[in-house]
């Protein structure tokens, strides 16, 4: 998703810091995850609820990452057209999933530990319907496949 929203930095230069940003927070949210894999899964303490069960539904939604990364370097897409297809990814259920896990008060030490590195770095999905309102540029609902 990082490399997607590089691409979007790079094609829409108006809405280059925004793009930027998220690029930068789903690049770091990549990395604490797989540091977390890293250093927590040998030992059994990789917080379990920070990633969605459904392995196979994630890597689908990698694969129509990439899929859109290819589509959009032959084609590159309207403004609303990235914006909207950032929101439907963010509202996939590895992210909502990531963003609930991250929304939670309570738990482990080190699942704390893990919030306090992600530090904000979150609700994707609102920043983006936000920027999209402020700019005039309307939700199109996402088309079931």
């Amino acid at each position: 998703v990082g490399n997607l929203y590089l691409l979007f930095h790079e094609l829409f230069p108006e809405d280059a810091p925004f793009w930027w940003r998220l690029a930068e927070e789903e690049k770091n949210h990549a990395a604490l995850i797989r540091s977390g894999k890293e250093y927590f899964a040998p030992l059994d303490r990789f917080p379990r609820g920070m990633i969605h069960d459904n392995i196979s539904e994630l890597k689908e939604t990698n694969r129509k990452v990439l899929s859109l990364i290819e589509t959009c370097q032959a084609r590159p897409p309207s403004r609303a057209e990235a914006l909207n297809s950032a929101l439907t990814i963010e509202q996939s259920a590895g992210e909502c999933h990531y963003q609930k896990f991250m929304d939670e008060k309570e738990g482990s030490p080190i699942e704390k530990i893990f919030r306090e590195l992600n530090d904000g770095d979150n609700e994707h999905a609102l920043r983006i319907r936000a920027y999209m309102e402020k700019n005039g540029i309307s939700v199109v609902p996402a088309v079931a496949e």
